[in-house]
Protein backbone atom coordinates (compact mmCIF):
# COMPACT_ATOMS: atom_id res chain seq x y z
CA UNK A 1 0.00 0.00 0.00
CA UNK A 2 2.83 2.41 0.90
CA UNK A 3 4.44 1.73 -2.65
CA UNK A 4 1.11 2.47 -4.13
CA UNK A 5 1.06 5.85 -2.64
CA UNK A 6 4.24 6.50 -3.08
CA UNK A 7 3.43 5.67 -7.01
CA UNK A 8 0.35 7.94 -6.60
CA UNK A 9 2.51 10.68 -4.88
CA UNK A 10 5.14 10.90 -7.44
CA UNK A 11 2.33 10.56 -10.87
CA UNK A 12 0.54 13.94 -8.90
CA UNK A 13 3.69 15.87 -9.06
CA UNK A 14 4.62 14.86 -12.65
CA UNK A 15 1.19 15.90 -13.48
CA UNK A 16 1.37 19.04 -11.82
CA UNK A 17 4.80 19.82 -12.99
CA UNK A 18 3.96 18.94 -16.82
CA UNK A 19 0.52 21.58 -16.20
CA UNK A 20 2.92 24.23 -14.84
CA UNK A 21 5.15 23.73 -17.76
CA UNK A 22 2.45 24.03 -20.38
CA UNK A 23 1.35 27.15 -18.44
CA UNK A 24 4.60 28.85 -18.66
CA UNK A 25 5.29 27.82 -22.31
CA UNK A 26 3.76 30.89 -24.00
CA UNK A 27 3.95 30.91 -27.82
CA UNK A 28 5.63 34.49 -28.36
CA UNK A 29 4.92 35.58 -32.10
CA UNK A 30 3.57 38.42 -34.17
CA UNK A 31 4.88 42.23 -33.71
CA UNK A 32 3.41 44.92 -31.00
CA UNK A 33 4.50 48.48 -29.71
CA UNK A 34 6.52 49.89 -27.33
CA UNK A 35 6.69 53.02 -25.58
CA UNK A 36 9.74 54.42 -23.79
CA UNK A 37 9.29 57.85 -21.19
CA UNK A 38 11.54 59.89 -20.47
CA UNK A 39 10.90 61.77 -16.89
CA UNK A 40 13.09 64.59 -16.61
CA UNK A 41 14.54 65.25 -12.70
CA UNK A 42 16.91 67.42 -11.17
CA UNK A 43 19.06 64.81 -7.88
CA UNK A 44 15.91 63.45 -6.47
CA UNK A 45 13.59 65.89 -7.47
CA UNK A 46 10.88 66.31 -9.99
CA UNK A 47 12.41 69.04 -12.60
CA UNK A 48 10.50 71.85 -12.71
CA UNK A 49 10.60 74.66 -15.25
CA UNK A 50 11.28 78.24 -14.65
CA UNK A 51 10.68 78.57 -10.91
CA UNK A 52 12.38 75.56 -8.92
CA UNK A 53 16.00 76.46 -7.78
CA UNK A 54 18.31 73.95 -8.32
CA UNK A 55 21.84 73.56 -6.01
CA UNK A 56 25.11 72.37 -8.06
CA UNK A 57 28.08 70.49 -5.56
CA UNK A 58 29.56 73.61 -6.50
CA UNK A 59 27.20 76.30 -4.61
CA UNK A 60 25.26 76.83 -7.66
CA UNK A 61 21.26 77.27 -7.93
CA UNK A 62 20.27 77.30 -11.31
CA UNK A 63 16.75 77.71 -12.32
CA UNK A 64 16.21 75.78 -15.70
CA UNK A 65 14.12 77.15 -18.09
CA UNK A 66 14.15 74.81 -21.17
CA UNK A 67 15.73 71.25 -21.39
CA UNK A 68 15.89 69.68 -24.66
CA UNK A 69 18.14 66.66 -26.10
CA UNK A 70 17.79 63.95 -28.97
CA UNK A 71 17.50 60.27 -28.52
CA UNK A 72 18.68 58.39 -31.86
CA UNK A 73 19.24 54.47 -32.56
CA UNK A 74 17.64 52.31 -30.43
CA UNK A 75 18.41 49.02 -29.73
CA UNK A 76 16.41 46.14 -27.67
CA UNK A 77 17.79 42.91 -26.47
CA UNK A 78 15.15 40.38 -25.42
CA UNK A 79 15.79 37.47 -22.96
CA UNK A 80 17.52 35.48 -24.91
CA UNK A 81 20.35 37.55 -26.45
CA UNK A 82 18.55 38.51 -29.42
CA UNK A 83 18.52 42.06 -30.63
CA UNK A 84 16.63 44.06 -32.36
CA UNK A 85 17.09 47.70 -34.00
CA UNK A 86 14.20 50.12 -34.68
CA UNK A 87 14.48 51.31 -38.35
CA UNK A 88 17.42 53.97 -38.57
CA UNK A 89 15.52 56.45 -40.30
CA UNK A 90 12.73 56.38 -37.66
CA UNK A 91 14.68 55.78 -34.32
CA UNK A 92 15.54 60.03 -33.70
CA UNK A 93 13.34 61.70 -31.37
CA UNK A 94 13.38 65.13 -29.31
CA UNK A 95 12.77 64.91 -25.77
CA UNK A 96 11.82 68.22 -24.74
CA UNK A 97 11.16 68.77 -20.95
CA UNK A 98 8.06 71.53 -22.14
CA UNK A 99 6.30 68.87 -24.55
CA UNK A 100 7.19 65.59 -26.06
CA UNK A 101 8.50 62.61 -23.39
CA UNK A 102 7.13 59.61 -24.73
CA UNK A 103 8.57 57.53 -27.69
CA UNK A 104 6.90 55.65 -29.58
CA UNK A 105 7.65 52.22 -31.62
CA UNK A 106 5.40 50.59 -34.05
CA UNK A 107 6.32 47.03 -35.27
CA UNK A 108 8.76 45.64 -32.84
CA UNK A 109 9.06 41.84 -32.78
CA UNK A 110 6.96 40.27 -29.88
CA UNK A 111 9.24 39.35 -27.25
CA UNK A 112 10.53 39.52 -23.76
CA UNK A 113 12.86 42.62 -23.27
CA UNK A 114 15.57 42.69 -21.11
CA UNK A 115 17.89 46.06 -22.33
CA UNK A 116 17.68 48.90 -23.76
CA UNK A 117 20.47 51.16 -25.79
CA UNK A 118 20.21 54.32 -27.33
CA UNK A 119 22.45 57.08 -28.57
CA UNK A 120 21.94 61.10 -26.93
CA UNK A 121 22.32 63.02 -30.41
CA UNK A 122 22.85 62.79 -34.13
CA UNK A 123 25.74 59.90 -34.97
CA UNK A 124 28.47 60.63 -37.59
CA UNK A 125 26.63 57.94 -40.10
CA UNK A 126 23.81 59.99 -39.84
CA UNK A 127 24.96 63.29 -40.27
CA UNK A 128 27.21 62.08 -43.43
CA UNK A 129 24.17 61.48 -45.38
CA UNK A 130 24.09 65.23 -46.00
CA UNK A 131 20.60 67.52 -45.64
CA UNK A 132 18.94 66.32 -48.00
CA UNK A 133 18.61 62.87 -46.42
CA UNK A 134 17.78 63.75 -43.11
CA UNK A 135 14.17 62.94 -43.61
CA UNK A 136 10.98 64.35 -41.83
CA UNK A 137 14.01 64.73 -38.56
CA UNK A 138 15.50 67.97 -40.26
CA UNK A 139 12.38 69.93 -40.40
CA UNK A 140 11.36 68.71 -36.77
CA UNK A 141 15.35 69.63 -35.69
CA UNK A 142 15.00 73.35 -36.87
CA UNK A 143 11.40 73.94 -35.25
CA UNK A 144 12.48 72.72 -32.12
CA UNK A 145 15.90 74.81 -32.54
CA UNK A 146 17.94 71.59 -31.99
CA UNK A 147 19.74 72.89 -35.46
CA UNK A 148 20.29 76.36 -36.57
CA UNK A 149 21.96 75.24 -39.93
CA UNK A 150 23.13 71.87 -41.39
CA UNK A 151 27.23 72.75 -41.83
CA UNK A 152 26.93 73.90 -37.75
CA UNK A 153 25.30 69.76 -37.15
CA UNK A 154 22.57 69.20 -34.63
CA UNK A 155 22.18 70.57 -31.04
CA UNK A 156 22.61 67.10 -29.11
CA UNK A 157 21.19 68.50 -25.55
CA UNK A 158 20.36 71.74 -24.51
CA UNK A 159 19.97 72.96 -21.21
CA UNK A 160 19.42 76.80 -20.77
CA UNK A 161 18.25 79.11 -17.59
CA UNK A 162 19.47 81.80 -15.03
CA UNK A 163 21.78 80.85 -12.55
CA UNK A 164 23.60 82.51 -9.31
CA UNK A 165 26.87 81.86 -7.69
CA UNK A 166 29.36 82.63 -4.43
CA UNK A 167 30.77 85.01 -7.08
CA UNK A 168 27.51 85.34 -9.32
CA UNK A 169 24.76 87.53 -6.84
CA UNK A 170 22.16 88.73 -9.88
CA UNK A 171 20.36 86.27 -11.73
CA UNK A 172 22.68 85.36 -14.93
CA UNK A 173 21.09 83.55 -17.95
CA UNK A 174 23.15 80.19 -19.03
CA UNK A 175 23.42 78.48 -22.06
CA UNK A 176 24.64 74.31 -21.90
CA UNK A 177 25.03 73.28 -25.62
CA UNK A 178 26.52 70.14 -27.15
CA UNK A 179 27.16 69.81 -30.83
CA UNK A 180 28.96 68.26 -33.37
CA UNK A 181 32.70 70.04 -33.61
CA UNK A 182 35.37 69.34 -35.84
CA UNK A 183 36.63 66.66 -34.55
CA UNK A 184 34.29 65.12 -32.44
CA UNK A 185 29.88 64.16 -32.56
CA UNK A 186 30.07 64.34 -29.15
CA UNK A 187 27.29 61.62 -29.69
CA UNK A 188 27.32 58.95 -27.22
CA UNK A 189 25.56 55.54 -26.30
CA UNK A 190 23.80 54.11 -22.93
CA UNK A 191 22.63 50.43 -22.44
CA UNK A 192 20.51 50.48 -19.24
CA UNK A 193 19.31 47.02 -17.87
CA UNK A 194 15.32 46.49 -17.02
CA UNK A 195 14.33 45.92 -13.36
CA UNK A 196 11.51 43.77 -14.89
CA UNK A 197 10.95 42.34 -18.56
CA UNK A 198 9.28 44.57 -20.74
CA UNK A 199 6.50 42.12 -22.31
CA UNK A 200 5.99 42.99 -26.17
CA UNK A 201 2.60 41.72 -27.56
CA UNK A 202 0.52 42.25 -30.04
CA UNK A 203 -2.09 42.80 -27.35
CA UNK A 204 0.38 44.40 -24.80
CA UNK A 205 2.07 47.71 -25.21
CA UNK A 206 4.98 48.00 -22.12
CA UNK A 207 6.25 51.27 -21.18
CA UNK A 208 9.57 51.57 -20.34
CA UNK A 209 9.66 54.51 -18.02
CA UNK A 210 13.37 56.17 -17.37
CA UNK A 211 14.51 58.51 -15.41
CA UNK A 212 16.47 61.50 -17.10
CA UNK A 213 18.57 63.36 -14.18
CA UNK A 214 19.72 66.65 -15.22
CA UNK A 215 21.92 67.46 -12.47
CA UNK A 216 24.59 64.97 -14.17
CA UNK A 217 24.99 67.42 -16.83
CA UNK A 218 27.21 69.64 -14.92
CA UNK A 219 27.12 68.12 -11.55
CA UNK A 220 28.17 64.19 -12.91
CA UNK A 221 31.49 62.99 -12.75
CA UNK A 222 33.02 66.24 -14.08
CA UNK A 223 31.98 68.86 -12.17
CA UNK A 224 31.54 72.21 -13.90
CA UNK A 225 31.18 75.71 -12.99
CA UNK A 226 28.85 77.68 -14.89
CA UNK A 227 30.50 81.37 -13.18
CA UNK A 228 33.82 79.92 -15.04
CA UNK A 229 32.10 80.14 -18.60
CA UNK A 230 30.56 83.72 -18.50
CA UNK A 231 31.31 85.83 -21.65
CA UNK A 232 29.17 89.21 -21.68
CA UNK A 233 26.49 88.86 -19.75
CA UNK A 234 25.94 85.16 -20.12
CA UNK A 235 27.41 81.93 -18.81
CA UNK A 236 27.87 79.96 -22.24
CA UNK A 237 28.96 76.17 -22.62
CA UNK A 238 29.20 74.74 -26.09
CA UNK A 239 32.54 74.33 -27.54
CA UNK A 240 36.10 73.53 -25.90
CA UNK A 241 37.72 71.04 -24.05
CA UNK A 242 34.93 71.34 -21.66
CA UNK A 243 32.10 70.61 -24.26
CA UNK A 244 34.15 67.05 -24.27
CA UNK A 245 33.64 66.51 -20.38
CA UNK A 246 29.66 67.36 -20.15
CA UNK A 247 29.20 65.06 -23.14
CA UNK A 248 30.70 62.14 -20.78
CA UNK A 249 28.76 63.31 -17.72
CA UNK A 250 25.64 62.51 -20.04
CA UNK A 251 25.80 58.81 -20.08
CA UNK A 252 25.41 59.27 -16.35
CA UNK A 253 22.33 61.10 -16.50
CA UNK A 254 19.46 57.88 -17.15
CA UNK A 255 18.31 55.17 -15.38
CA UNK A 256 15.00 52.75 -15.97
CA UNK A 257 12.57 53.51 -12.65
CA UNK A 258 10.33 50.50 -13.89
CA UNK A 259 8.42 48.77 -16.60
CA UNK A 260 4.68 48.84 -17.28
CA UNK A 261 3.45 45.46 -18.71
CA UNK A 262 -0.60 46.44 -19.36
Amino acid sequence: MKNIQKAFSILAITILFAACSTDNSENISGIGNLEIEFDNAYASNDLILGIQENATSNGEILKINSAKYIISNIVLTNQNGAVFTYPKSDSYFIVDESGQAILELENVPAGNYTKVKFGIGIDNDQYALGAENQGDFFVIAQSAGMISGFTDGYTNLSLTGTFTSPTVASETPFMVKTTKTATDSNYREVTLDLPTKALVRTDITPEIHIIADVSKILDGSHKTRLSEHISGSEATINSGEILDLITANLTEMFIVAHVHND
